[in-house]
């Protein structure tokens, strides 16, 4: 009988501590702004009995909250920086989650001309040329960098009146956009789930350059020796299991995905992602 008492006790010990367990993700302002970990966290928490909880903010500052150790994993869309991440020994096992892509929106009227345009870089010289507002988000976050790095590819640095950096996330933004119909670039998924569009459009999109994947990492407990690396490491292998998969997959806003699941990157995007996932 004391054998059986002191089993139970061991095991409503172990559920009590694994109810409590609670790891940090740094993560990017589009994930959060979405609803997307409104739709998986709580199925992941059911499951695991874990809770996640999640420090939102560009990529640049993601990282940074990451390598100070004020996260347990890091779950970003810059590839370039995930990479340095991992390769300064501050991150261990990334993977591939999931995928979307950026999309160039703007005033339905198009006084730039951007619709005419056959490649990214010619939509960004429209309009450059015109001079007509631009909403970046000048926040060190991914779409930041990767619309940097699109800019740079078109030979173009943007500067003056005509090229507004405002220092914010992907939702204001596009209610700044929405305000001054301005054109700007967003990934898919904010843009989905952004309700206050007013005039703008989506004016160009499709180009495999405007693909945005997205990579978890866990922090590392060499560096970092008091994060909870072994949540993580669940959290990271629910993400990417069928389930976690299926999850990212089933998550719409107004019957549209919002992304794709991506943890096996060499097959065919289209065996993980349906087409209405790459539409407006």
């Amino acid at each position: 009988m004391k054998t059986l008492t002191l089993l139970i006790a061991a095991l409503l010990s172990a559920t009590i501590a694994s109810a409590d367990k609670s790891i940090t993700l740094a993560s990017t302002t589009s994930t959060q702004n979405s609803g997307l970990y409104d739709h998986v966290l709580p199925l992941f928490k059911a499951e695991t009995g874990i809770t996640v909880n999640v420090v939102a903010v560009g990529t640049g500052q993601a990282i940074k909250i990451a390598e100070n150790g004020d996260a347990d994993a890091l779950l970003v869309h810059h590839r370039p920086s995930e990479d340095a991440f991992v390769s300064e020994g501050f991150g261990i096992e990334r993977r591939d989650v999931m995928y979307n892509d950026y999309v160039i929106i703007g005033p339905k009227d198009d006084p730039a001309g951007v619709r005419a345009a056959s490649n990214t870089s010619e939509a960004l010289t429209a309009v450059a040329n015109a001079k007509t507002l631009f909403i970046s988000r000048g926040d060190d976050s991914g779409t930041h960098k990767k619309e940097r790095e699109l800019w740079a590819t078109a030979t173009l640095s943007p500067a003056g009146a005509w090229y507004r950096e405002i220092g914010a996330g992907m939702g204001a933004a596009l209610n700044m956009a929405a305000a001054t119909d301005a054109y700007l670039m967003s990934d898919r998924g904010t843009w989905l789930s952004f309700g206050n569009r007013q005039n703008l459009t989506i004016l160009f999109q499709g180009e495999p350059v405007l693909r945005n994947p997205y990579g978890l990492i866990l922090v590392n407990p060499a560096k970092h020796p008091h994060v909870d690396v072994t949540s993580a490491r669940r959290f990271a292998d629910w993400m990417t299991s069928p389930k976690g998969q299926q999850a990212i997959s089933d998550f719409r806003v107004e019957n549209k995905q919002l992304f794709c699941p991506n943890a096996q990157p060499e097959q065919d995007s289209q065996a993980f992602c349906p087409s209405d996932a790459i539409q407006k």
